[in-house]
């Protein structure tokens, strides 16, 4: 219960002390009686204590104490009178100062009350909302005790290990995340952790799921806590696993492709020597010559093989968000290595189709080259400008390289003066392609510029609908 004064209205308090005053005054000036009445005074004084300071107390008192002294019928003498005025002093004056004292620390008292009900308030405002939050969390949020048994744990938490509502308080931690047996031991050691790990957890009925864990410990007077925060990423690794296949799926058939394109032109030539061949007269009887001819066959139906057909995870990507997941991925080795990279967009939120991981590693190839291509040159500037036209959406991976010198044999693949097998950007136009894109190079004063072609989602939706 909050300690409460009622209103104080200085004023009003002072008019009615002072009138107290004045009335005791008159009385005792009129009413000649053996008893002195200069203690009622004591009365005026309990009302000046309360809203006046300390020096104006003891001016009330010295006041109170003349007026007592001037109506006294008892005879003043400086052996008799001196005492007495110090003593009847002393009291109004004590008296002031005790109710001065007494309500300035009811009233400090009421402030402090008012002060700890409203941090109450506040705390009980702030766990109610923490509480919601932690409850509505999608991710598993739980504390334990130094001995690894839960103490507190979400609705997510009981999901995630698929235990019934409030069966995880009490339990232990380490059947269902047995990576955490040692922590435990090392915080009761007054060692604090603050960290991140990727482990393996295992649910209720034995089913393991990959978890990425978000824990701290901390010191309490009951003991070390920890709390943690998990969440299962099982299906983020069957997607990028997924994905992964795809992608080296998509680049082995195009790499066979490359294979049996050469194949066939070496086919080609064998050919015409075996037609040449087959003129002599002492060959066109000899089963070995003749065989050979029919291997030269079967290796031409080989590499005939369609393999480069377009890819079947094309769908509708949003550039802006790509290239930001891009520039995530490349701003920080780039600036490592002294390399400036500008993204300019022209327009937001621009749809093209296309296989995202794909066109990813597409401008992650050109991006490659051109860090290369800068390593010697004093400038280090790459530029990524997007432009759309006529229902096409350009994308130019511009640097301040040393440039290309021989342009006509860009995209194609096994390059004697190519780095390892001079198949990236032969791949790379390959990928483009397989979602009706194209990857081209254009001829610039300085350094080098690639221009990735993208298809407009509108374009191909009407298409496809059509």
């Amino acid at each position: 219960m909050t300690l409460r004064l009622p209103p104080d209205n200085s004023k009003s308090i002072f008019l009615r002390a002072s009138l107290l005053v004045v009335v005791i005054a008159l009385i005792d000036w009129r009413v000649d009686a053996e008893i002195p009445l200069g203690f009622l005074y004591l009365f005026p004084m309990l009302l000046f204590g309360r809203m006046l300071n300390r020096w104006q107390i003891c001016v009330a008192a010295a006041f109170c104490t003349c007026l007592t002294e001037a109506f006294n019928s008892l005879k003043w003498s400086p052996a008799v009178g001196v005492p007495r005025d110090i003593l009847t002093f002393s009291a109004f004056c004590g008296l002031g100062l005790i109710v001065h004292g007494v309500v300035r620390t009811r009233r400090a008292s009421s402030q402090y009350m008012h002060q700890i009900e409203s941090e109450i308030l506040a705390r009980q405002d702030a766990e109610e909302q923490l509480r919601v939050l932690i409850e509505s969390s999608p991710a598993a949020i739980f504390t334990s005790n130094a001995d690894g048994y839960f103490l507190l744990a979400n609705n997510a938490a009981h999901k995630l290990f698929n235990v019934a509502d409030g069966a995880l308080e009490g339990t232990s931690i380490h059947q269902y995340l047995p990576s955490l047996l040692n922590l435990p031991s090392a915080h009761t050691q007054g060692r604090n952790f603050r960290t991140v790990m990727q482990c393996h957890g295992t649910r209720h009925n034995g089913e393991i799921f990959l978890a990425d864990i978000w824990f701290s410990t901390y010191q309490t007077s009951v003991g070390p806590r920890m709390a943690a925060m998990v969440v299962d990423i099982s299906d983020d690794l069957r997607s990028h696993e997924e994905s992964s296949l795809h992608q080296l799926l998509a680049g082995s058939r195009i790499l066979v492709a490359a294979i049996s394109h050469e194949i066939r032109n070496v086919c080609a030539a064998i050919g015409v020597v075996h037609q040449n061949l087959r003129r002599d007269p002492l060959l066109q009887k000899n089963r070995d010559f003749e065989v050979l001819g029919t291997l030269i066959q079967s290796l031409e139906k080989i590499a005939a093989m369609n393999l480069s057909r377009g890819s079947d995870r094309a769908a509708n990507v949003n550039l802006s968000s790509l290239l930001e997941e891009l520039r995530i991925i490349v701003e920080q080795p780039l600036e490592e290595k002294g390399i400036e990279l500008k993204i300019s967009l022209k327009e937001d939120l621009l749809e093209v189709f296309a296989d995202r991981p794909s066109l990813i590693q597409v401008f992650l190839n050109l991006i490659n080259n051109s860090e290369r291509a800068m390593i010697l040159e004093p400038r280090k500037h790459l530029l990524l400008s997007v432009e759309a036209l006529d229902r096409q959406i350009f994308v130019r991976v511009i640097d301040s390289g040393s440039g290309v010198r021989n342009p006509e044999d860009l995209f194609k693949p096994f390059q004697q003066k190519a780095e390892s097998t001079g198949l990236g950007l032969y791949l790379s136009r390959a990928f483009m392609r397989s979602f009706h894109g194209d990857l081209r190079h254009e001829a610039t004063a300085q350094g080098a510029c690639f221009v990735v072609v993208l298809a407009r989602s509108e374009k191909l939706e009407g298409s496809f609908n059509g």
